[in-house]
């Protein structure tokens, strides 16, 4: 469906966005100037904003738990109250991915960032656990129409390279983010637990700015020609079986993805550190070699599926050194190894799958994608808690988690090298 046409256009006119070009092609140039650099801009603070749901509360905890001792079940509850948003956003984002392919992008991403700011601040106005927990809930949803939207809009604005160093650029804002809110939180936090709900309304200063400037369409060709063909052509059906792999690596990779960030302090504690500065100073170590892999990534040749079984082996490499850390030091070494690793990991799944949607099908596609990637995400510290129940320790879980993160790597070279052979066959000369 098209976007409604503003009634009364602007004294002065908005310059139009430099048109996109796949970067990989010979003799392109990257998109440039002011109206590209705030497109960029807003689509990654939209993807913070489910960031900033998942953590700027998790200091404030204790002292929550303090406000509601005397409710029953508040010890649950509590805790529901941050993860709660991840996993209303793992199963509603195929349905918001539906509703974004049907009501269109920028309309639904303006309307949801607008909500975000309602149901965010609700804890502030709100005095009985239950409902807050729910507007905790609903904070969820909207994240998945955002989180939809801006990872949707970035596979509409650009293809090729560019496409990958926007999803990498993506990634390391998202890694990056997390840090800096935690820390924020912790600040805002000591005038007390309802304090950093208020930083929930920062999306009313992104959404008019979305309204604005964020282009209704993608700026290539790609919706054109496939209105032009859609005359001629029927719509081909949505590629399930295409995505149904990726998405299924995909829960996995986020698991790998987020022990690190879930499990640091913990694992930290069991080797005799109880400082909360040195537990967060190692933490953010950990958190800055993924940004560096987001980094890394946007230097790479070739496809992501052919770094994929390297990728998954440095992982395991981080999870094995962690496993086997008899100090901190060690334990560091191996979550930077391990993070270095995940921020590489985490583009490629998204760039491979984005690769395999076209235009009509990008919301649904990139829906079902976040559904396994925060699916993976609420799976994680549950699936952490039984390995450790299985194999007696934390640390052992960890290390657990990395043979069996090198046993994937080494299924998916197979599958690569079969394939290899099989084009090779088919390419060969008939005799």
């Amino acid at each position: 469906m098209p976007e409604p046409v503003s009634p009364s256009p602007p004294a002065t006119p908005i310059p139009a966005p430099s048109p996109v070009v796949d970067a990989g092609t010979p003799g392109a140039a990257a998109p440039s100037g002011a109206a590209h650099r705030l497109r960029v801009t807003l689509l990654m603070a939209g993807s913070c904003l489910p960031i900033l749901g998942a953590v700027l509360i998790a200091p404030v905890l204790p002292r929550m738990q303090d406000h509601f001792e005397g409710v029953a079940g508040a010890k649950a509850l509590v805790p529901v109250a941050l993860t709660i948003p991840a996993l209303a956003l793992a199963l509603l984002a195929p349905f918001a991915g539906v509703i974004v392919d049907r009501l269109g992008r920028k309309r639904l991403l303006v309307v949801a960032t607008v909500l975000y700011a309602v149901f965010g601040t609700a804890p502030l106005w709100l005095d009985s656990l239950g409902p807050i927990v729910a507007s905790r809930a609903l904070v969820g949803v909207v994240e998945a129409a955002i989180m939809t939207c801006c990872t949707t809009l970035i596979g509409d604005y650009y293809s090729g390279r560019v496409r990958d160093r926007y999803l990498a650029l993506q990634t390391m804002c998202a890694s990056a983010s997390a840090t800096a809110f935690f820390v924020l939180g912790g600040v805002v936090g000591s005038a007390g637990w309802r304090a950093p709900f208020w930083i929930y309304a920062v999306s009313l200063l992104i959404a008019p700015v979305m309204a604005a400037f964020l282009p209704k369409r993608q700026s290539g060709g790609e919706a054109a020609s496939a209105g032009a063909s859609g005359a001629s052509q029927r719509p081909s059906p949505f590629p399930v079986r295409r995505l149904a792999g990726i998405c299924g690596l995909t829960v996995f990779g986020a698991m790998v993805f987020y022990t690190v960030p879930v499990e640091m302090a913990y694992l930290m504690d069991d080797l005799g550190v109880e400082s909360t500065g040195a537990i967060g100073a190692a933490t953010a170590i950990a958190s800055a070699a993924t940004v560096t892999g987001s980094i890394a990534f946007t230097k790479f040749s070739g496809t992501p599926a052919r770094r994929l079984p390297a990728v998954f082996a440095l992982c395991a490499a981080g999870f094995v050194v962690m496993a086997l850390a008899g100090n901190p030091i060690v334990l560091i070494v191996g979550a930077v190894l391990n993070c270095f690793g995940t921020g590489v990991l985490l583009p490629s799944l998204l760039t491979l799958a984005m690769s395999k949607l076209d235009y009509a099908d990008r919301g649904r596609g990139t829906g079902l994608w976040l559904a396994a990637f925060f699916g993976g995400e609420f799976v994680c510290p549950l699936a952490l808690l039984a390995l450790d129940g299985l194999a007696g320790s934390l640390a052992a879980a960890v290390g657990v988690l990395g043979l069996t993160s090198a046993a994937v790597g080494g299924v998916l070279l197979l599958f690569l090298r079969r394939g290899a052979a099989a084009g090779a066959a088919g390419s060969a000369p008939q005799k």
